[in-house]
């Protein structure tokens, strides 16, 4: 959890649940993975836990934290707020009832904007009519290759008054993409020693795609050994569109005065 965040489109993390394993490609290099290692080695007790040996790659368990359930309430001043940075909310060993009693903390704290991100469509997808959707709550999926297209439909079938996609890592085209129904798109390149390239090609099209159905396009970065290296430039002017059609009154004229 932080009061303040690093990530460009966000502005505080939120970690009511802690630990993951890799489902797809674009967990590979997990900064998350990585920097709980750094944690559990320091001592921090939310990240003693090994994560689950009958998965296909590296992981770190999972663990729900009730004691981080009413930070929300008690930052007084609205902020964009990532979701379990460290984590995926829709895993399958989160339970359902605490999923809802996350949900039931965002909606009590409207002056909030808050973001969750999931690789797990099909279980968002399975258990979207069991939650109660407030206006402050965006939903999105990771994207990091046309493999993974699919996780964009389940998304179509939930009821989150704003739907986005973040294809971070960008890890091959999606020129196939269908964006019907969603509202923003975030793109960019792994960063880390073991980075994979993206092509700006790829970028370019994702662009192109958003500008052609107003659809918000934020490009965090290029990636690169360090998360920053490349900076976040595209054809000489950066790409930082938030969606405005459910977003408080704040950050909508932060977005449109940048």
């Amino acid at each position: 959890m932080a009061d303040r965040s690093s990530i460009e489109w966000t502005e505080a993390t939120w970690n009511p649940t802690t630990g993951c394993d890799r489902i797809s490609a674009g967990c590979d290099n997990c900064y998350a993975l990585t920097l709980s290692k750094r944690l559990k080695a320091m001592g921090s007790a939310k990240y003693q836990t090994d994560g689950d040996p009958r998965t296909s790659g590296p992981g770190f368990g999972v663990a729900i934290h009730e004691d981080v359930l009413d930070v929300p309430h008690r930052w007084r001043d609205p902020r964009v707020v990532f979701v379990n940075s460290m984590s995926d909310l829709f895993h399958a060993r989160v339970p359902l009832s605490y999923v809802q009693r996350v949900f039931e903390v965002m909606r009590e704290t409207p002056r909030h904007t808050y973001q969750v991100l999931t690789k797990r469509s099909a279980r968002l997808a399975k258990v979207a009519s069991k939650l109660d959707w407030p206006l402050n709550v965006w939903m999105g999926v990771s994207v990091e290759d046309a493999s993974e297209v699919a996780r964009v439909d389940d998304l179509r079938q939930v009821p989150a008054a704003v739907r986005f996609v973040s294809a971070e890592p960008l890890l091959g085209p999606l020129d196939d993409l269908n964006l019907a129904g969603i509202d923003w798109v975030i793109a960019g390149g792994e960063s880390g020693p073991h980075c994979r390239p993206m092509n700006p090609a790829w970028v370019r099209a994702l662009r192109n795609q958003c500008n052609e159905l107003g659809t918000a396009f934020f490009f965090k970065q290029w990636g690169g050994r360090t998360p920053k290296a490349g900076g976040r430039e595209l054809d000489g002017c950066e790409h930082s569109e938030m969606p405005l059609r459910s977003i408080t009154p704040r950050i909508a004229q932060a977005a449109l005065t940048a």
